[in-house]
């Protein structure tokens, strides 16, 4: 039997996503950077003797993290591809994410609780969904007391890798207000401006129209995806060409995700603010004359 052949066949199909995921980034005009990066983890998955299941049941994410050219974000895809046959982040790119659905797969989640996570936390992957009961805002939202965040935990642990207590100190590691604003105004403008590529998401778009703009942009050491809010909040209140949804990792840290809005209320009334860190952007004392533009999507 020749070498290619007793390759696992798994680690074809997780590095033909991986591929995948490094066209569309390509194609959305990502840098070049992020574009080689997955394009090189591809590489060493479809290359392993062992297949990538093996290693994340036998090590965990930590024996993903070990392979050359694999990073913690990417170790997480891996474990989110194995555990749930779907990767959240392709489906992003795709327009093809649903998150109610795939929260629904935890057990203890039904339909109600899996639209207040989108709705009030706005995440949208499993990672997402780690984090945000780790840093206490799963506990936040209705529904989530200790037992029901404890069972959630354990069951995304099964799935994604049960993590150490270092890589959930790093959950909490975020980008600075500054940077976030600065990733919501290019969005913004170059959104209202038409310069950037759109992408038709299946979600509350029966007509499957390409309207929904999707930026990728680095800053330092950090790399974002930014877009408009696509929820069925964002939808019934009017907001999806206010609402902006950042997503944000480095090759160290998982990926977050944060929300940026005009505030319509306090002393920021008219200015642009990272939901949940307020304060910092009033400390930060910047007011962004262009928040009153309105891009029609």
């Amino acid at each position: 039997m020749s070498e290619s052949l007793a390759r696992p066949p798994e680690n074809a199909v997780l590095a033909g996503k991986l591929r995948e995921y490094a066209d569309l980034l390509s194609h959305q005009n990502a840098d070049g950077f992020s574009v080689a990066a997955y394009r090189r983890a591809a590489d060493v998955v479809a290359g392993l003797a062992e297949g990538i299941h093996a290693i994340l049941e036998r090590r965990g994410r930590a024996g993903l993290i070990a392979l050359p050219g694999i990073g913690r974000s990417t170790a997480s895809d891996l474990a989110e591809m194995i555990s749930t046959g779907r990767w959240s982040k392709l489906e992003r790119l795709r327009g093809a994410l649903e998150p109610e659905k795939l929260f629904q797969t935890i057990p203890g989640i039904g339909p109600a609780l899996a639209a207040r996570l989108t709705d009030e936390l706005h995440v949208e992957t499993l990672e997402g969904l780690e984090v945000a009961s780790f840093d206490g805002r799963l506990q936040g939202v209705e529904g989530f007391g200790p037992r029901r965040t404890e069972m959630v935990r354990a069951a995304l642990a099964e799935r994604l890798g049960k993590p150490r207590l270092w890589q959930m100190r790093q959950m909490v590691a975020r980008p600075p207000v500054s940077l976030l604003l600065d990733v919501d105004r290019e969005y913004r403008q170059k959104a209202i401006s038409g310069d950037l590529r759109r992408i038709a998401p299946k979600r509350f778009n029966p007509n499957g129209t390409a309207w929904l703009p999707i930026l990728h942009t680095r800053r330092e050491s950090w790399e974002f995806t930014a877009l408009y809010s696509n929820t069925r909040l964002a939808h019934e209140l009017g907001r999806t060409a206010d609402w902006v949804i950042i997503y944000y990792s480095t090759d160290s840290s998982p990926e977050g995700q944060c929300t940026v809005v005009t505030e319509t209320r306090g002393p920021q009334t008219g200015r642009r603010v990272v939901r949940g860190r307020e304060i910092e952007c009033l400390a930060l004392g910047s007011s962004d004359t262009s928040v009153l533009e309105r891009a029609s999507a």
